[in-house]
């Protein structure tokens, strides 16, 4: 065999053998979770790797079994122009070098393009070893069954969030990041923690009697809701809108609140976490919701509140910077 031919055929193997390494690194390091995400969006490249993926074991084997006898026939045809020595350490420093470790880390840098570019070689060496890597699939699956859905926790999902905040090469931008930081954190904080204490609110009794005094009042302090307590704050009999009365002349027929139409609302205690209460505003069919702690009434909360918290922005309305200026 004259240098040529031998090199070429060195070449060539060591390629294979190089092809086959990255490979293996490349299929294992995509995430079956993050391929189904893609192909849900469209994705071509991770619908031609899917369910190679899947049938991880299956793949592997047939790659592993691929690549030993690439190295394997390396080995066998530098020994026959080399002697024994020269050959292992010829075959050893070509197959370390360019068949695992520069393969390996350039397939691992676009793991999922390599995959579905060479997907059509991957499928040829699953048929070539299927008598062989389709037993051993068989086996592996029984002995460690299917891979495990891989779920990012919540803080794991923060840290993400965060590294786009920023970062102006996704499309995701800084305030839809924002908004997902905070509906992240939402199960970390409790009603008590946005809510406004009874000191600062403004609430009436049933016997409260709504006269021009009270109306203006009421005007002055910008309130479209008004809760209705007992004296004791210990329970709540609904919520006064402004607008069921913006028809009344109380100046002429002063009316005690207990006469006019009260929507009703749910109490939630304190701890409650602010993740959950969005359903208790849709429960409660109300935008005021009175809070209770140990049977008392200390305070409200709104949905405004909510909302605020989730964007971390404070939200001003038209009466807010009428007061501010």
């Amino acid at each position: 065999m004259d240098n040529l031919t031998l090199t070429i055929q060195i070449v060539i193997l060591v390629g294979l053998s190089g092809v086959c390494s990255g490979l293996n690194v490349a299929i294992m390091s995509l995430d079956v979770a993050y391929l189904k995400r893609q192909v849900k969006i469209g994705n071509e490249k991770a619908k031609k790797v899917i369910k190679l993926r899947e049938n991880s074991h299956l793949t592997l084997t047939a790659i592993l079994f691929s690549n030993v006898a690439v190295n394997s026939t390396t080995a066998i045809i530098l020994g026959n122009k080399f002697n024994g020595l020269v050959a292992g350490i010829a075959s050893t420093m070509a197959i370390v070098i360019f068949g695992e470790v520069i393969p390996q880390a350039l397939f691992a840098r676009s793991a999922l393009s390599f995959c579905a570019y060479l997907s059509p070689l991957l499928r040829a060496m699953i048929i070539l070893t299927y008598p062989i890597s389709k037993p051993l699939q068989i086996l592996l699956d029984k002995l460690l069954g299917d891979e495990e859905l891989r779920l990012h926790s919540r803080h794991e999902l923060n840290v993400i969030i965060n590294e786009h905040i920023g970062n102006h090469s996704n499309e995701i931008d800084d305030d839809e990041a924002e908004i997902m930081r905070g509906a992240l954190s939402l199960s970390n904080k409790q009603v008590n923690d946005i809510a406004t204490g009874i000191e600062k609110t403004y609430w009436l009794t049933p016997g409260t009697v709504i006269d021009s005094k009270i109306i203006d009042e009421i005007k002055d302090r910008n309130y479209s809701r008004i809760p209705i307590f007992n004296k004791a704050k210990t329970e709540c009999y609904g919520v006064l809108l402004m607008k069921d009365l913006v028809d009344i002349d109380f100046d002429e027929n002063p009316t005690p609140v207990e006469e006019l139409k009260l929507h009703p609302t749910k109490i939630v205690g304190s701890k409650t976490a602010l993740d959950t209460m969005f359903r208790k505003f849709i429960g409660a069919r109300s935008h005021l919701i009175p809070v209770e702690k140990s049977g008392k009434i200390i305070g409200i909360v709104t949905i405004e509140d909510l909302f605020e918290e989730i964007i971390g922005h404070e939200i001003e309305d038209e009466a807010d910077r009428f007061r501010v200026s």
